[in-house]
């Protein structure tokens, strides 16, 4: 059975559309904004294809995924001036390899700890959700 057929990175579907925007096609991923921002920046670097696990990428496939994680993790720090990324690669419950790259902040929400996943308190409005997307891509 077809696993992308359920896969919210694959199917581009409402669920998807309402937890991230899409910010652009990177080397060989998608990027995404995450919608909920208590960590101003907060992106998900989702590889193209359908696969689970690091290990299943060739080798040049894993290097150009983990170029693409890098330049956004710098694009992240440099636009939005991040104490430190957090980089967070789960996927027990959504069978798609993506990388949550979180910037912490000394002295704010989260920071010294594990991120929550969507800790539901900060939803930025639509004009700032675009200028955040500006200036990550302005950082690129």
């Amino acid at each position: 059975m077809d696993k992308s057929i359920d896969c919210l990175y694959c199917q581009r579907n409402e669920l998807q559309k309402s937890l991230m925007i899409e910010i652009c096609d990177l080397s060989v991923s998608t990027l995404f904004l995450f919608k909920e921002q208590s960590h101003p920046g907060r992106c998900v670097v989702a590889y193209k294809d359908h696969v689970n696990e690091l290990f299943e990428l060739s080798e040049t496939n894993r290097n150009e995924f983990m170029a693409d994680v890098c330049q956004v993790a710098t694009a992240i720090k440099k636009a939005f001036s991040a104490t430190k990324i957090n980089y967070g690669a789960y996927s027990d419950k959504l069978a798609h390899l993506h990388f949550h790259l979180v910037p912490k902040y000394e002295g704010q929400f989260g920071f010294g700890g594990t991120f929550e996943m969507n800790p539901h308190k900060t939803y930025p409005t639509d004009l700032e959700y675009a200028e955040m997307i500006e200036k990550i891509k302005n950082a690129l």
